[in-house]
């Protein structure tokens, strides 16, 4: 009779039962008679127990000389065990072997310490280790998380072009590629200008796909292919932004510590931090950051943008994201609206998360007036007739409304605790990186 096949995270409900699994070998250990094959299956790992005794020569033997990352098919009798990772192990009665990785040629990664290029090079491999998969299920976590905070409070998901004819944040970081009959295209930095019409059609939306920023930066927090969640919403205000942005944030943090704990021990994350991110988040606007700056030694001058180094000494001072609001117009995207008591300020937030991790979100509220809009095009040296349809949106029916938008992959890395941006995506792109 066939034995039934399960994931090694199914385990717990077939204790005493024999079973199937089909994995890779993960490690082996050998101890006289007895060798215990791990193995994994993309669930999980399952230390096996073979004993010389109990199995035919050559089955033992087979196992015995297993190459690292040989795949297999393991058959054997599920039994508690508190000491073995996932809480069971398998006494195996038989294993049929799909692939042997040959002796000549063996598996690259090996338990030795090996440099981040060596790795990076590697990718296609490095994604089998425990920490890259551990970041990539609370990668998987956090995206199921926002769009089912999104989903569950009234928000369409529409989705936005990736070829674009025109830049929504300045040419200067823009993709070029070539479209038909000579015309250019652009890959799109954001979905927002598109959202914003959405937002008019359905009221309350968000796109979730991948944006592209071609800026020469080599920091660890930047990627030039990243994925961006962006909701927009009609009738909405700065404060409106600033609750759901908040609201969502604590959703997606709790979903992960309810759901990956496992996987936040493998990365040993201090989750203490995590369960202190509570509401309210503090506020802080642009001018009480910046003397906050100032007074722990920064240089920047009011009407300066935010570095890396001045966004770590801010959110050093709370144990929770912090927002920041009311920036000078001069820095902020032309489509931002102008606080009306101070039009020198945008209505736009940035939230910055804790432990030196920085900007996760940008957002605010975006021009609504026709004639400002098309002043704000003209200052920025953008082409008007590019802009024809966003300015529609502003003759039909226009109303205050705004959004924001979060990289997954800075929320990853901060949600993980981890240095760099490039282990939070499967196959990161940076400056010179475009393999594997």
């Amino acid at each position: 009779m066939d034995m039934q096949r399960i994931t090694i995270s199914e385990a717990a409900r077939h204790q005493g039962e024999s079973i199937e699994i089909a994995g890779w070998l993960y490690n082996l250990r050998k101890s006289g008679k007895i060798v215990f094959p791990i193995v994994r299956d993309g669930t999980g790992l399952m230390q096996c127990v073979a004993v010389k005794s109990q199995l035919p020569e050559d089955v033992f033997e087979t196992l015995k000389n297993l190459t690292q990352e040989s795949s297999l098919i393991v058959r054997g009798k599920v039994r508690a065990e508190a000491r073995a990772a996932g809480g069971f192990e398998m006494d195996v009665e038989g294993v049929e072997i799909v692939q042997r990785v040959p002796e000549s040629d063996p598996y690259p990664i090996t338990p030795k310490e090996h440099g981040v290029e060596f790795l990076m090079d590697r990718r296609h491999l490095w994604l089998r280790s425990q920490r890259q998969h551990a970041i990539i299920r609370v990668r998987h976590e956090i995206i199921k998380a926002v769009r089912d905070y999104f989903d569950s409070h009234g928000f369409t998901l529409v989705d936005t072009p990736i070829f674009t004819p025109a830049a929504c944040e300045g040419t200067t970081t823009l993709f070029e590629v070539n479209y038909f009959d000579d015309d250019k295209a652009y890959l799109t930095q954001s979905g927002q200008l598109y959202n914003e019409a959405t937002a008019m059609a359905f009221g309350k939306v968000y796109t979730f796909g991948p944006t592209f920023r071609a800026e020469k930066s080599k920091t660890r927090r930047h990627l030039t292919e990243f994925w961006m969640v962006e909701p927009e919403m009609a009738y909405a205000t700065l404060e409106d932004v600033k609750r759901v942005a908040e609201e969502m944030i604590l959703f997606v943090v709790g979903r992960v510590l309810e759901n990956r704990q496992p996987e936040l021990k493998t990365l040993e994350r201090d989750v203490s931090k995590l369960e202190a991110v509570s509401a309210p988040f503090p506020r802080l606007s642009y001018d009480e950051a910046v003397k906050i700056l100032q007074a722990h030694g920064s240089e920047i001058q009011w009407g300066g943008d935010f570095g890396g180094a001045d966004e770590t000494i801010l959110t050093q001072q709370f144990d929770r994201p912090i927002m920041v609001d009311r920036y000078p117009s001069a820095i902020k995207a032309f489509y931002m609206q102008p606080d009306p008591e101070r039009p020198e300020v945008a209505l736009g937030v940035d939230v910055l998360a804790p432990e030196g991790y920085g900007e996760i979100i940008g957002g605010g509220e975006r021009v609504n007036d026709a004639a400002l809009l098309i002043r704000r095009i003209e200052e920025h040296g953008l082409p008007p007739a590019a802009f024809d349809w966003y300015l529609d949106l502003r003759k039909f029916g226009s109303v205050p409304h705004g959004g924001f938008g979060m990289g997954i992959e800075r929320c990853v890395a901060w949600i993980c605790g981890l240095e760099h941006v490039r282990e939070t995506i499967a196959f990161p792109r940076m400056l010179y990186r475009l393999r594997p």
